[in-house]
């Protein structure tokens, strides 16, 4: 029963992180394909881009809210199946997995910025609170959303480990901030290049 519980667990939580908030949002605003311009990601930041701040910000709590209701699912409900924390925080992993890899677009999905948070705030709030500062910190101090994600995702394992203690847990986060800092690539090199578009900034043209 623990493995049939596991694997529906994991399996729902992934087809939750399928849906793409970027994509459905700017259909219902009527704007064009997050994927056919900027940065061709299909996440808040390059909604933003559009030029409609109500789009993004629609995008950024429904990508946040799919890796956080995912996490709550399995915890409220999967204990009675067997289902413990590690089963959780696969959850949140298959989240995240979804948001990048979306059964629903062709498995070409977003870099999981506001998935991990919410997915993170879902597993541990004191911990989530603490990725999420070091998102705003670096956002507000030089504006690039890309470093502000890859210091978040940096943060988010070892606060986990240090308020939540479970090696674990901490873990299964490590390897989604890895994953993370893998959809980021072409960022870094950008960021290392200074090519790098800052928070709010349209694509040329």
């Amino acid at each position: 029963m623990e493995a049939l519980a596991l694997i529906a667990a994991v399996g729902g939580a992934y087809l939750l992180g399928s849906v793409s908030f970027a994509v459905v949002v700017s259909r219902l605003f009527g704007l064009a394909d997050p994927r056919s311009y900027g940065s061709g990601n299909p996440g808040a930041t390059n909604v933003l881009r559009a030029g409609s701040r109500p789009a993004a910000a629609l995008t950024l709590l429904g990508d946040a809210a799919k890796g956080a209701v995912a996490v709550w699912l399995v915890r409220a409900f999967g204990p009675q199946f067997g289902a413990g924390e590690i089963a959780v925080a696969l959850a949140a992993l298959a989240a995240f997995v979804g948001h990048l890899y979306p059964v629903f677009f062709g498995f070409k999905g977003g870099k999981g910025v506001a998935t991990f948070l919410g997915a993170v705030l879902a597993l541990d709030f004191s911990a989530g609170l603490i990725a999420c500062s070091a998102w705003l910190v670096v956002a507000l101090a030089w504006r690039y959303s890309s470093l502000a994600s890859l210091c978040a995702a940096s943060a988010a394992p070892l606060a986990l480990l240090a308020v939540n203690g479970s090696p674990a847990v901490a873990g299964i986060v490590a390897v989604m901030s890895l994953l993370l800092a893998v959809r980021h690539r072409q960022n870094i090199a950008n960021l290392l290049a200074g090519r790098e578009r800052r928070i709010g900034e349209k694509a040329a043209g």
